[in-house]
C-alpha cells in the first residue's frame, strides 16, 4: 500500500468467549485510524453479533464462503490481499490446526490459505489445550512459516483454570499490529510518559524556589520517543521550550502538580523522568513578603516533596514496565547515580556531570552514563537531541526482546 494511504486490517474472529474482546480490539485499531474489516466464524458469531462488530468498524461483516454477491468477484481472494495485515483473534486450538493443515471449509481458514499477506494471530484457549503437544506442535509449524504471534497471556480464564492460553490484553494486541504495520516506528503502540523542566515551589506570590533546568533534554527524549511511535505525554514543568511536535504537553509548576499529572498519565509503557524536581516546598505567604529594615530574614520552613521517580518505580499493577530515571550529579556521578537506581527502585538510572563549567546544566549537549543492573555504560558527549534518540533505540530493543516462553 502507498505511503500515506489508510492501512487496512483483515480481523478474523475466531469462536471462543474471548471473541468479546475483539469489539475493543476494533475499538482501538479504528482511534488508530486503521481501516478495520471483519471476517467472523460460525463459532464466533455465538459469541458476538455482526451488529455489534459492524457499528464499531463502520464496515460490513463477512461470514459466507458461499455468498453469490462476494464469491462472484472472488471476495475470498480480495479480502485476503487487499489487506495489510491479517489478524486472527482470538485464535481457537481448532483454527489453528486447520491452517496447519491448509483446510479451506469455511471463509476465514480460506481466506488464510489465499494470503500472502502477513498474519497476527492472538491465542485463547484453556490451559490444557495451549500446552497439549498438538497445539504446540501447530505453533512451531506457524512461527515457522512466518505467522507472528502475540500472547497468550497467564491468569485465570473462564472455565475457572488458571495458566497460559488466555487471551492477549488488546491493547498488547494493538502494540503488535502497529509494529507490524511500522516497522519502520518501534514503539507504535507504546504508551510512554516524560517528565522534564524544573519545578517552582512557591515563596509567596512573586518568589520560588527552582533551579537551572531548561528541560531541553527531556523535550529531545519526548519528540524521540514520538519519533518512534509512541503516544507520548510530556509533563512539564515552568520553561521556554515550545511543545514537541507530535506529544501531548501538561504543564505543571509545582512537584505536587507534576506527580498528580503523572498518575493520571498511568498505566504506561515507559517512564523517563528526567524533570529536576525539587526536594522541598514551603507553605506559600499569601501576599508578598516585606523587607524592614534592621529586621531579620524570614526563616523558610522547608518540607520534603513527594518523590516522583520513587513512586512510580513501586510495584503496583499501573507500573510502567519500563521506568527510567535521571541522576544529575557534581562529584562521584556513578557511585551515587548507582545508589539512587537501588534506592528508587527504578529500572534504569542516566546520570550525567552537571558541575560548573561542564555546562550541561541549561545547554544543548549532554554526557551521560546509563546505569542499569548489568552496570554502567558510558556515552561520549553527545548533542541532546542525539542522546535522546540513542537512548529511544535502547528502549525500542529492550521493549522488543522477547519475554521467556511460558511452556
Amino acid at each position: 500500500m502507498e505511503d500515506g494511504a489508510t492501512r487496512s486490517v483483515l480481523l478474523v474472529v475466531g469462536g471462543g468467549i474471548a471473541a468479546y474482546k475483539a469489539l475493543e480490539l476494533i475499538r482501538r485499531l479504528r482511534e488508530h485510524g486503521l481501516r478495520v474489516r471483519t471476517v467472523l466464524t460460525d463459532s464466533g458469531a455465538r459469541f458476538v453479533t455482526p451488529m455489534s462488530i459492524q457499528a464499531l468498524s463502520g464496515e460490513r461483516v463477512f461470514g459466507d464462503l458461499f455468498s453469490l454477491t462476494d464469491e462472484s468477484e472472488m471476495g475470498h481472494i480480495a479480502l485476503s490481499r487487499s489487506s495489510d495485515l491479517i489478524v486472527v483473534c482470538p485464535a481457537t486450538a481448532d483454527l489453528l490446526a486447520r491452517m496447519v493443515a491448509g483446510l479451506a471449509n469455511d471463509l476465514a481458514t480460506t481466506v488464510l490459505l489465499a494470503t500472502d499477506t502477513p498474519v497476527l494471530v492472538a491465542p485463547a484457549m484453556n490451559v490444557r489445550m495451549w500446552t497439549h503437544a498438538a497445539t504446540q506442535a501447530n505453533v512451531a509449524t506457524l512461527r515457522a512459516r512466518g505467522v507472528t504471534f502475540v500472547g497468550p497471556a497467564s491468569g485465570l480464564m473462564a472455565c475457572n483454570e488458571s495458566g497460559p492460553g488466555r487471551l492477549a490484553e488488546p491493547d498488547d494486541i494493538l502494540s503488535a499490529i502497529l509494529r507490524l504495520l511500522h516497522p519502520d516506528r518501534p514503539l507504535a503502540g507504546r504508551r510512554a510518559m516524560v517528565t522534564a523542566g524544573p519545578t517552582h515551589e512557591p515563596i509567596d506570590p512573586v518568589r520560588y524556589i527552582a533551579n537551572r533546568s531548561s528541560g531541553t533534554q527531556g523535550y529531545a527524549i519526548a519528540a524521540a520517543l514520538a519519533a518512534a511511535g509512541a503516544d507520548v505525554t510530556l509533563v512539564s514543568g515552568p520553561t521556554t521550550l515550545p511543545d514537541p511536535a507530535g506529544v501531548r504537553t501538561v504543564r505543571v509548576e509545582t512537584a505536587r502538580d507534576m506527580l498528580a499529572a503523572c498518575l493520571t498519565a498511568l498505566p504506561c509503557d515507559i517512564a523517563v523522568c528526567t524533570a529536576a524536581v525539587a526536594d522541598w516546598h514551603v507553605a506559600p505567604a499569601p501576599q508578598k513578603i516585606k523587607k524592614t529594615a534592621g529586621a531579620p530574614p524570614p526563616t523558610l520552613q522547608l518540607v520534603p516533596n513527594p518523590d516522583i521517580l520513587a513512586t512510580l518505580s513501586q510495584p503496583s499493577p499501573t507500573r510502567p514496565g519500563l521506568v527510567i530515571g535521571f541522576a544529575a550529579e557534581t562529584e562521584h556521578i556513578v557511585t551515587h547515580a548507582t545508589a539512587k537506581r537501588l534506592r528508587k527502585g527504578c529500572d534504569w538510572i542516566v546520570a550525567n556531570d552537571v558541575s560548573p563549567g561542564t555546562g550541561i546544566m541549561g545547554g544543548t549537549e549532554n554526557e551521560v552514563c546509563l546505569i542499569d543492573a548489568a552496570g554502567c555504560e558510558h556515552w561520549p558527549r553527545l548533542d541532546k537531541t542525539q542522546v535522546a534518540r540513542k537512548l529511544v533505540a535502547r528502549i525500542a530493543t529492550f521493549l522488543q526482546t522477547p519475554p521467556p516462553n511460558p511452556e
